[in-house]
């Protein structure tokens, strides 16, 4: 009894404070000063018309770099602590074969994941996307290939390699922007083209690209590590 009460009590609780937060809401009129700066300078001094991904791969770059060095970590980590026994490959039991219906919904859906992956990665300067974005529908599609067909085995090695050589290129464009430009991950040492073009926001369509590279084969190691 007194637990039903205490749980009616905390729903009423939160029930008046989601209340009062929805009777003080005003909707703004105008952006915040920092707001401002933001919306003006990414299109401005980047030449990138997605303020986003402006400041995220230019001006939050080290920030991004930790982030993929997590992500790197973790899927290391699971490959660690699912490996199997003392490392050598073990023959795994059969795995049940998918529906018709699974596999025929994949064969029309990959590719048109995989395309739509590859145009968020690519199109991340103009529009809502960017390489994290577009790294996760990849693995997406990675994911659904693997349950339409349990048997596929991916080459977690060259994923590995491909990964590696795509955190290698992302830093050395950061070295660059260094060298070249005003800090870290500086997409100016490349022209900023014409604003809106599909060329153009200087290096930040190739940092995007590589960002989306390295995400994407990072989880679909993992996926591929949590199924073994």
């Amino acid at each position: 009894m007194m637990k039903r009460a205490f749980a009616a009590l905390a729903v009423v609780l939160v029930g008046l404070v989601f209340l009062h937060i929805v009777g003080d809401y005003a909707e703004l009129q105008a952006l915040r000063p920092l707001a401002h700066y933001y919306v003006t300078q990414v299109p401005a001094q980047l030449g990138a018309p997605n303020v986003v991904t402006g400041i995220l791969i230019s001006w939050r770059g080290f920030d991004t770099l930790g982030e993929v060095a997590v992500l790197f970590m973790v899927a290391a980590s699971i490959g660690l602590l699912l490996q199997q026994g003392d490392g050598r490959e073990t023959a795994s039991p059969p795995r049940r074969p998918a529906s018709e219906l699974v596999a025929t919904g994949a064969m029309v859906l990959l590719p048109l994941i995989f395309t739509f992956g590859a145009y968020v990665i690519v199109n991340g300067h103009l529009s809502a996307g960017g390489g994290f974005q577009g790294g996760a529908i990849v693995a997406s599609g990675v994911m659904l290939m693997l349950v339409a067909n349990p048997a596929a085995r991916l080459n977690t090695a060259l994923l590995g390699a491909v990964e590696s050589a795509a955190g290698v290129l992302y830093v050395c464009l950061g070295v660059l922007g260094l060298a070249l430009a005003g800090g870290f991950l500086d997409p100016r040492f490349l022209p900023k083209g014409q604003f809106g073009a599909f060329i153009s926001a200087g290096a930040i369509p190739l940092i995007s690209a590589l960002l989306g590279v390295k995400v994407g084969a990072e989880l679909s190691v993992i996926i591929d590590r949590f199924r073994s």
